[in-house]
């Protein structure tokens, strides 16, 4: 075929990889340790609660905030953990049960990959209950907050999954798209790049908006139901796009696992937003 695949671009020739370095292997003693190596998909974890935390601090300087900056500090290393072992969780319980249930040690293996954002959320949420109980302070009201910031961590393990060539998107049909490695050599969605997008910049700039810009803050839930329903809907429509994981295929109605987990998002969150002026807090004098 003269021409075909004349605008696809080889994702070898981006010259990318998963490690952002390497340290070779050397010894004390009779010790050998390493190599040691810095994979870009870490990084996008580190650099995410980093900058969340950064940009937390700062939202929490607007009036009436939901605590004060010394417990959101305590709140990071929780919620760090929540995300770390949710996501993980969820990972093994999703999407590839039926090996880890028979390599139960394998679960601990994180630097193999293989983390789920819906679990990571579930522990997310679980860490704010907790953090807010034990600080009798309102849970919906941090969620409120902690929303505002995660689709930074989300942009950035998106851009990570496209560095590694991993979670890659559906053929296109035509000849335009990414060739990825390890694949039958047809191009393919950049599908990482869309959930970048979609749940990076545009829930983050919506977000934004209504934090900065309207009353969304003093109406619990409200803000919280935003990301969880646009998340769902973001991802139930790039799913279009994606390949899914070969290990469970399509589901019923020939649905992938991530549109399934997104449809309860999506009722939760519009629940959440039409509850939320019912809980409206009095704006300070």
């Amino acid at each position: 075929m003269t021409g075909a695949f004349q605008i696809a671009l080889d994702f070898q020739s981006l010259g990318l990889r998963p490690e952002l370095f390497t340290l070779p292997a050397f010894s004390i003693g009779d010790l050998r340790l390493g190599p040691f190596a810095l994979r870009w998909y870490s990084l996008a974890y580190i650099s995410g609660i980093l900058l969340g935390w950064v940009y937390l601090r700062r939202l929490l300087r607007e009036p009436q905030p939901p605590m004060s900056v010394e417990q959101a500090d305590d709140f990071v290393t929780w919620a760090t953990l929540g995300i770390i072992a949710g996501g993980r969780l969820g990972y093994v319980l999703f999407y590839n049960f039926q090996n880890y249930a028979a390599h139960p040690f394998e679960i601990f293996k994180l630097w193999d990959g293989g983390m789920s954002f819906h679990g990571g959320a579930i522990g997310m949420a679980l860490a704010i209950l907790w953090f807010a109980a034990r600080n009798r302070i309102n849970a919906l009201r941090v969620g409120d907050y902690v929303a505002c910031v995660v689709p930074i961590g989300q942009c950035f393990g998106r851009l990570a999954n496209f560095v590694n060539g991993e979670l890659y998107g559906r053929v296109t049909g035509s000849d335009w798209g990414i060739i990825f490695p390890g694949t039958n050599g047809l191009p393919r969605h950049p599908s990482q790049l869309y959930e970048a997008f979609g749940e990076g910049v545009v829930l983050l700039m919506i977000l934004a908006f209504l934090f900065w810009r309207t009353d969304a803050r003093l109406r619990p839930g409200l803000l919280s139901g935003v990301f969880i329903g646009g998340f769902g809907i973001v991802r139930f429509v790039i799913e279009f796009f994606r390949e899914p994981d070969t290990q469970i295929g399509y589901l019923a109605f020939h649905l992938t696992m991530g549109q399934l987990l997104c449809l309860p998002m999506i009722v939760i969150g519009a629940v959440m937003i039409l509850t939320s002026g019912g809980r409206r807090v009095a704006a300070s004098a």
